[in-house]
């Protein structure tokens, strides 16, 4: 009898190792991962240059207070302003985390310029931005907001596709509108490019903020470091975490200077958030992500899985309904019910998960293999297959 909280509902399976792309369960069997903790493991299992990375720190110091300078965070924050559009970075221990504190940074900016009331965040409904308080009732969502009242306010909401819902949600109290790049929980959507590039536009005109939440889609994940990198715009904040730390705990929230320089000594903090030892980690793995052509082979490992995916879907047209996704981010959307796919897939050891909408979320490492790819490929047609 577990001790555990039932606030999952865990498969009936458990791993005793990993390695790259693939998992070894407690009873010897192997399977290839494409969930890697959630698009967390950016680099694999058990990774030999992040184990290296980890163990020599380990070594050293873990852990000591932002009381003090941390050469570790000021040397990943630096690289990560040197690459993005940010100017300074706070760190965190989660994507959640990562969210809260860009809520708090857009509204400390309109504060600290004597607008108090500028103080909502405009947000798709049913989109997914963690699961704090102030989190789940950002999403918008009625499943996840449901016996967690009362209601969190200062936020709003339109539907995903309503330019002239959002538009007309806009109101002068709204200080940011908040999306996800691409939103994973929610049946990997994508947001264009050109509707990207519009939002930054009104956000301009309406002279507010726009945070782009790329926790799940960032560091690599879509085939470029950040996913918005596609519409060649600047957002104003934008939270991270999942990849940035290749499976150990750490989250960071971007902020461009105009915002940044709201975020004053108390504003915020977080007792482990930049320790030494998860710096550690967050630099191996920008020292892999940031190598020449790393991302390029995302970009063309994602061209060739979505193809033949959407060639299985001309074959098997009454079974997937859509092939969505950008980079290594991708879904696939079925008419029925996803759990018995999933099933399939896991039996033949594949291993996937859900997402809303019936969609099958498949999140390999951004440096798998292409023949690992292939192996996902034969098993996904095998079993469309014995659905058919």
């Amino acid at each position: 009898m577990s001790a555990l909280a039932k606030n999952y509902n865990r498969r009936k399976i458990a791993f005793k190792r990993g390695r790259g792309s693939f998992l070894y369960s407690t009873k010897g069997k192997k399977y290839l991962d494409f969930v890697q903790g959630i698009a967390v493991n950016s680099l694999g299992h058990a990774n030999p240059y992040l184990t290296k990375a980890m163990n020599k720190q380990a070594k050293k110091v873990w852990h000591v207070s932002n009381a003090f300078t941390i050469p570790e965070s000021e040397k990943l924050a630096k690289r990560l302003t040197q690459k993005t559009f940010a100017d300074y970075v706070i760190f965190q221990n989660s994507g959640v985390e990562a969210t809260e504190a860009a809520i708090k940074a857009a509204r400390r900016y309109f504060y600290s310029i004597g607008k108090p009331k500028k103080n909502r965040i405009l947000c798709i409904k049913n989109s997914f931005h963690g699961r704090t308080l102030a989190a789940i009732f950002a999403s918008g969502s009625k499943k996840m907001t449901e016996g967690f009242g009362p209601k969190v306010p200062g936020f709003d909401h339109f539907n995903f596709g309503d330019h002239k819902g959002l538009k007309k949600a806009i109101t002068k109290n709204t200080a940011a509108i908040m999306i996800e790049t691409a939103m994973g929980e929610s049946g990997i959507k994508v947001i264009p490019d050109w509707c990207l590039r519009d939002l930054r536009k009104i956000c301009n005109k309406k002279k507010i903020l726009l945070i782009l939440d790329e926790v799940q889609c960032g560091v690599g994940r879509s085939g470029k470091f950040f996913a918005f990198e596609y519409a060649k715009i600047k957002p104003d904040i934008v939270p991270i975490a999942k990849g940035i730390g290749g499976g150990f705990p750490i989250g960071a929230v971007l902020m461009n200077k105009k915002v940044a320089i709201a975020m004053t000594p108390g504003s915020h903090g977080s007792t482990f958030g930049g320790n030494p030892l998860a710096m550690s980690v967050g630099n191996a793995v920008l020292d892999q992500i940031f190598k020449k052509g790393f991302l390029k082979n995302v970009q063309k490992l994602s061209k060739h899985f979505i193809s033949e995916l959407n060639q299985i879907k001309e074959d098997y047209p009454e079974i997937i309904k859509e092939v969505r996704g950008i980079g290594l981010l991708i879904g696939l959307q079925l008419y029925n019910d996803q759990t018995k796919f999933i099933k399939k897939l896991e039996d033949n050891k594949l291993l996937t998960m859900k997402a809303a909408e019936n969609v099958v979320r498949i999140l390999p490492p951004l440096n798998v293999k292409k023949q690992e790819i292939d192996v996902a490929i034969k098993i996904i047609r095998k079993v469309c297959d014995k659905l058919n």
